[in-house]
C-alpha cells in the first residue's frame, strides 16, 4: 500500500506541466504539415522548376510523417519514449534549418522530410503519458495531446500565411526552426522518461521493408493524381506495395520481436479502432481542403467569398480553438460511457455536419458553424482512439500501437486528399479566364465526407467492450515496470 502510494505521488508530481509540454509539441509538430500551404503557388517561381517537381516539398514530409508513426513508435517502447522525442524535435529543428538556409529544391525537400518526422511525437507523447500519470488524470491528458492534431493543423494556416505575406519564404522555417527548439528545451525540462522498456531486438530488417512498402503505397496515393492514375509509374507503385506490405506482415508474424505485434493490431478493438481511424482522418481532410477553396474562390464562382488565405485562415482558426476546449468534454464522456461512444459520437457530429453543410456553405457564420462542429467532432473521435488502443495492448508496446493507430490516420488523410482532388478537378466550371471547381463538385466532396464519416459510426459499431478490456485499462499503472520485466 505505501509503495503503490509512493507511486502514485511519483506520477502526480509535475504531471500538469508535462502534460502542457506535450500538448504544445503536438500542436507545434502538426503545424509542420500546413506550413507551406501558404507558398504552395509561389513555389515553381521560388525554384524555378515545374510544379510537379516542387510539389515533393510536400509529398517529402507526408511519406517521413508516415514512416514514422510506427518506427518511431516501437524504438520508442524499446530505448525510452522521452529520447526518442527529443531525437525527432532534434531533426525536425535541423530539418527548418536546412530549409532555412538553402534555395536548393533538393535541400528544401530533405529537410521537409526531417520535420516530417516529427508527427512522431504525438503517439510518442500519448505513451508517455499513460506510463507516467495516475488513471484519473490519463484520460483528459490524452484528450488534450490527440486534440492537438486539428489545433496545430487550423492555427498553421493563418500563421503561415501571416509569415508568408510580410516577409521572407526563409522566415518560415526559421520560426518553425526557433519553436522546435523551445520545444526542445521544455521537454528537457519538464517531461519524464517513461520507465517502461521492452526487452527486445530492434527488427531493422522489418523497419526497412515497412518503410519500403509504405512509400511505395503514400506515393501511390500521393502522386497519383498527377502522375495520372492509371500511369506505369503509380501503377506500379501500388502493385509494389500490394507484394511488399502483406510480404512485410507475413514476415513479421514470424519474428520473435516484431516491430508490430501483428496479433494484438489484429484483436478487434485495435483492428477496428484503426479501421474507423483511416475513416475519421479520410473525413476531417475534406474540411481541410475543400472549405479554404470555398472561402477564397472568387464571387463570380456563385459560391465563394474571394478572400485571402490569411482571411480564410482566420475563419476557419475556430475549429482548431473548438478542439482542444472540449477535450475535456470528450475524456469525462470516455470516462462515463466508453471511448467507443466518443468515437462514434464524434463521427456523427462530423457525418451529419458535413451532410447539412451541402446545403449550408453560403453564408460565413454557416461555414465558421460547420468547421466548428467538425472541430468538436474530430476532438471527440481523435481523443477515443488512443484509449481504445491502450485498453488492450500490452504497456511494452503503447507507442508502436499508437504509432500504428496514427499511421492508419495518415492513410485516411492522405486518401481524402488525393480523391478530394480528383473530385475537385474534374467538377470544374468556366468563369472567365479561370477554370474552376463547380458547386456541384464541392458538394459532392462533402457528401463523400459525410459517407466516409457515417461508415466509421457503423465500423466503431463493432468494437467490443468486454470484462477483459475494462480489466486492462483499470490495471494499476505502476505495475507496469515490474510487468515489462517479468
Amino acid at each position: 500500500m505505501i509503495a503503490a502510494s509512493k507511486a502514485g505521488a511519483s506520477k502526480g508530481k509535475g504531471s500538469g506541466s508535462m502534460v502542457a509540454v506535450l500538448a504544445f509539441c503536438g500542436s507545434v509538430v502538426s503545424l509542420m504539415q500546413t506550413l507551406v500551404v501558404p507558398i504552395l503557388p509561389d513555389l515553381p517561381r521560388i525554384f524555378d522548376a515545374p510544379a510537379e517537381d516542387t510539389s515533393w516539398i510536400v509529398t517529402a514530409t507526408l511519406l517521413a510523417a508516415a514512416v514514422s508513426h510506427p518506427v518511431v513508435g516501437r524504438l520508442g517502447d524499446m530505448y525510452g519514449k522521452r529520447r526518442m522525442v527529443l531525437i525527432i524535435l532534434a531533426l525536425m529543428v535541423v530539418g527548418s534549418a536546412i530549409c532555412a538556409l538553402t534555395g536548393s529544391l533538393a535541400w528544401v525537400v530533405f529537410g521537409r522530410a526531417l520535420q516530417g518526422l516529427a508527427i512522431g511525437v504525438i503517439p510518442l507523447g500519448i505513451s508517455i503519458m499513460r506510463d507516467n500519470l495516475t488513471p484519473e488524470r490519463l484520460g483528459s491528458a490524452m484528450a488534450l495531446i490527440s486534440a492537438t492534431l486539428g489545433f496545430g493543423g487550423a492555427i498553421g494556416m493563418p500563421l503561415a500565411a501571416f509569415i508568408a505575406q510580410h516577409a521572407h519564404w526563409h522566415a518560415l522555417f526559421w520560426t518553425a526552426g526557433g519553436i522546435g527548439l523551445l520545444d526542445l528545451l521544455l521537454v528537457l525540462f519538464f517531461v519524464r522518461e517513461s520507465p517502461v522498456r521492452a526487452n527486445a531486438r530492434f527488427d531493422l530488417v522489418g523497419a526497412v521493408w515497412l518503410t519500403a512498402g509504405l512509400i511505395c503505397l503514400m506515393l501511390g496515393i500521393t502522386k497519383g493524381g498527377s502522375w495520372g492514375w492509371g500511369s506505369a509509374a503509380t501503377l506500379g507503385t501500388f502493385a509494389a506495395a500490394l507484394v511488399l506490405l502483406p510480404a512485410w506482415g507475413w514476415y513479421e508474424l514470424r519474428r520473435r520481436d516484431p516491430l508490430v505485434d501483428l496479433r494484438t493490431s489484429a484483436r478487434r478493438p485495435v483492428l477496428f479502432t484503426n479501421l474507423a481511424s483511416i475513416l475519421v482522418g479520410f473525413s476531417i481532410m475534406v474540411m481541410m481542403l475543400v472549405l479554404p477553396h470555398v472561402l477564397q474562390s472568387p464571387t463570380s464562382t456563385g459560391y465563394g467569398f474571394g478572400l485571402t488565405m490569411l482571411e480564410a485562415g482566420l475563419i476557419l482558426g475556430p475549429s482548431g480553438a473548438v478542439s482542444m476546449v472540449l477535450s475535456p468534454v470528450s475524456a469525462r464522456i470516455s470516462r462515463r460511457y466508453g471511448p467507443k461512444v466518443s468515437l462514434m459520437l464524434g463521427a456523427v457530429l462530423m457525418g451529419v455536419t458535413y451532410i447539412v453543410s451541402v446545403v449550408a456553405l453560403d453564408t460565413l457564420w454557416k461555414i465558421v458553424l460547420t468547421s466548428s462542429v467538425i472541430g468538436a467532432g474530430l476532438a471527440l473521435a481523435y481523443a477515443a482512439m488512443p484509449d481504445l488502443i491502450m485498453r488492450v495492448v500490452p504497456v511494452t508496446e503503447t507507442a508502436a500501437a499508437n504509432g500504428l493507430n496514427a499511421l492508419m490516420r495518415a492513410v485516411g488523410t492522405s486518401t481524402s486528399s488525393a480523391v478530394t482532388s480528383a473530385v475537385m478537378a474534374n467538377m470544374t466550371i468556366t468563369v472567365g479566364p479561370l477554370t474552376v471547381t463547380s458547386l456541384t463538385g464541392i458538394q459532392t466532396a462533402m457528401l463523400i465526407a459525410g459517407g466516409a464519416a457515417v461508415l466509421g459510426v457503423l465500423i466503431a459499431a463493432f468494437i467490443p467492450t468486454g470484462q477483459s478490456v475494462v480489466r486492462t485499462l483499470t490495471a494499476d499503472p505502476a505495475d507496469a515496470p515490474a510487468r515489462s520485466a517479468a
